[in-house]
């Protein structure tokens, strides 16, 4: 038994018959050493509120208690529900459990509909198949600064690399643009495969992410998505070339922005992102 009570994962794995779905890309993390540590991470107070998501048997669930947080849980995955359960009688009225897709649900009106105080933290061990879908909705919000003060977040250490990438880098790509323009990452550290059941064919790597108050640079998040996704679409190519798939003149745009046309996209920041995207809007 652990300090609070529950039995290990792994027995409340085999208790409940929660095999990882390779459909939803499940990689349960066990070692209750670990979840610790990325709990402490997160950062938050005394009976401070958590939002985490995919909490699937609640390894991290149970250390963000443990730390003294209140949890709200998005756990689509019906099967883990009564394991969650079991951890909500341990812990009364301090972890609430939402059966849902992550991706569907509307953050702001949960917590104001529960009267909690923004912005809140963010933790998950996110699938690998869901990861950067949730993470492209919480930085393109059309509100910010957004409701989450930050993002504890697991990804693949190759997606990882991507959010910290700096210009002239093979990582550096439209991920690191989007949110670098509005946030800032630090990763925090590596995650051998053999923390997970199952074992993930690549390293994972623990992410923390907090919003800027004002964007990196002026400009449209409409504009700046579709100038990144036009670069990036022929990343090889100089952007007079690849820019030619937003508009017919790209020379003279790239040039309004006070660019080199002959330049390749991982060459430019993201201040010179943002001044692609408003040299667009401008034409």
């Amino acid at each position: 038994m652990s300090d609070d009570g529950l039995p290990p994962l792994r027995e409340v794995i085999a208790a409940h018959g929660l095999a990882a779905k390779k459909s939803l890309g499940q990689n349960f993390l066990l070692d209750l050493n670990l979840t610790g540590r990325i709990a402490r991470a997160v950062g938050s107070r005394e009976n401070e509120t958590v939002y985490e998501i995919g909490p699937g048997p609640g390894g991290l669930t149970r250390a963000l208690l443990a730390e003294g947080a209140r949890v709200i849980a998005v756990e689509r995955d019906e099967r883990c529900l009564p394991a969650l359960g079991e951890i909500a009688e341990v812990y009364p009225g301090r972890l609430e459990i939402i059966s849902a897709d992550a991706l569907e649900l509307d953050e702001t009106q949960i917590l104001h509909e529960r009267n909690i105080s923004l912005p809140i933290h963010v933790a998950a061990n996110l699938p690998y198949n869901v990861g950067t879908a949730l993470l492209v909705k919480w930085l393109t919000s059309q509100t910010w600064p957004p409701f989450w003060k930050s993002l504890t977040l697991m990804f693949q250490r190759e997606v990882a690399d991507r959010l910290t990438a700096k210009p002239g880098t093979e990582a550096y790509g439209r991920l690191s643009v989007l949110l670098q323009w509005r946030a800032r990452a630090k990763m925090l550290f590596a995650i051998n495969p053999r923390a997970f059941v199952p074992q993930p064919k690549v390293t994972s790597a623990l992410v923390r992410i907090e919003p800027l108050a004002e964007p990196t640079a002026p400009a449209l998040l409409a504009d700046l998505e579709k100038v990144t996704a036009a670069a990036f679409g022929q990343r090889r190519k100089m952007l007079r070339q690849s820019l030619k798939t937003l508009v017919p003149d790209a020379e003279a745009l790239i040039r309004a922005a006070g660019i080199d046309p002959e330049t390749r996209p991982e060459q430019l920041s993201v201040t010179q992102f943002a001044a692609l995207a408003r040299a667009y809007r401008g034409g």
